[in-house]
């Protein structure tokens, strides 16, 4: 009768160890899509967010509120029809639980309305076009990186404290590159010369070159992101304008990204920008650091972003425990992380839009012989977008 009485406690106390590991085990893996650019002269810049973000999972050792993270990618090449059709994937196959990723605004804004409309939060690394900022903005919309304008709203207020008066303007035509030319006139607040944009994806600058020189600017103002920036510069410099007209740009045409292809002619180059490499805080010499050495290469502002990002999930997925179903805590999650920012100082706005510093940073070698960006002062302090106004955020 011992024996039997000892067997069954035996028997309860295996029974009750194996219900315990039941939820641990049971706990479905978050699929997190992250959709990108990864192919074409502009790869270069999905290659900088997915690696930051794929190190961000690291450090929380590929776990967030307890369930395995598993990463679906996807490249949308730089087309909004692509990145429909990758989304829409994503979506209604794969199952993922949460989107992130994109670097390009038109292709957010073409894939933006099937993705709230499916109930799913995406986490912007990098895109941030005025009309999700304002009257389009959502619930379950945020924007990590930065509002278009901001990095040249830096620029505009920077130029205009230095007494220049002709602006000669260049972008690709598309919302981020007009978004940017909004934000320098808004804190610039002279006439511009001229605004000159060219076709997404150009590649060739030399009619546009030969027209900003006749035009005898006090400096040129431009934004092209990846492969357009590394031929747009290598251009202004072969035709010898780098010791006649000042250039100035914003984040993704100088930076980690590109210098290695643009080389020693982008050195001396100023550009607006929310992260340099030689930030001074914790968390940014961590990141700085630990991507090098795990990607043998500096890391640009976009990983700086895609970084971000990645801890920002964390924090908020572990607060819910995992339970993102529950919508409403999840988005309260999100809008008051706490988080080790590599920016030092970072928090949403109201219409989920960062609100943090800027800096001018110039291209110049390091002891290594190393093109990098290195931090000259600070343009802005807790700079919000000029669109939070207008956005009567949702309820969940």
């Amino acid at each position: 009768m011992k024996l039997t009485i000892r067997a069954i406690a035996f028997a309860g106390a295996a029974t009750s160890a194996l219900l315990a590991t039941i939820p641990a085990q049971a706990q479905a893996p978050l699929k997190i899509g992250f959709v990108t650019s990864l192919s074409g002269p502009e790869g270069v810049i999905g290659r900088d967010l997915l690696d930051a973000f794929n190190l961000a999972l690291k450090d929380g050792g590929n776990t967030m509120g307890g369930r395995p993270v598993q990463v679906v990618t996807g490249d949308d090449q730089v087309k909004p029809d692509v990145g429909r059709q990758v989304v829409d994937k994503m979506l209604d196959s794969d199952k993922v639980d949460i989107l992130t990723g994109i670097n390009f605004s038109n292709v957010l804004l073409a894939v933006v309305k099937p993705i709230m409309d499916s109930g799913k939060f995406y986490i912007s690394p990098n895109a941030g076009p005025s009309q999700l900022a304002g009257k389009q903005c959502n619930a379950h919309l945020f924007s990590v990186g930065f509002q278009n304008d901001n990095n040249f709203e830096g620029l505009g207020k920077y130029l205009k404290e230095k007494g220049l008066k002709k602006i000669y303007f260049l972008a690709p035509n598309y919302p981020a590159g007009k978004d940017m030319l909004t934000g320098f006139k808004r804190y610039f607040g002279e006439p511009m010369q001229s605004e000159v944009f060219t076709a997404m994806g150009q590649l060739d600058y030399s009619a546009e070159i030969a027209q900003l020189r006749a035009a005898k600017p006090d400096a040129v103002v431009m934004f092209y992101p990846g492969g357009m920036g590394i031929n747009f510069v290598k251009q202004y410099a072969q035709a010898g304008l780098m010791s006649q007209i000042p250039l100035y740009t914003g984040p993704g045409t100088v930076d980690q990204t590109t210098l290695g292809a643009i080389g020693d002619a982008a050195v001396g180059m100023y550009t607006g920008a929310m992260w340099s490499e030689f930030l001074d805080n914790a968390a940014s010499k961590k990141f700085a650091a630990d991507f090098e050495a795990a990607y043998n290469r500096i890391p640009s502002q976009y990983a700086a972003q895609a970084y971000d990002t990645g801890h920002i999930l964390q924090s908020a997925v572990d607060a819910v425990g995992g339970k993102i179903d529950d919508k409403a805590a999840f988005r309260k999650a999100l809008e008051n992380v706490k988080f080790d920012s590599v920016r030092g100082h970072f928090k949403f706005n109201t219409n989920h839009f960062p609100i943090q510093d800027y800096y001018l940073v110039q291209v110049e070698k390091d002891s290594k012989g190393r093109l990098v960006s290195s931090l000259r002062e600070k343009i802005m302090s807790d700079l919000a977008d000029a669109y939070s106004g207008d956005c009567a955020m949702p309820a969940q």
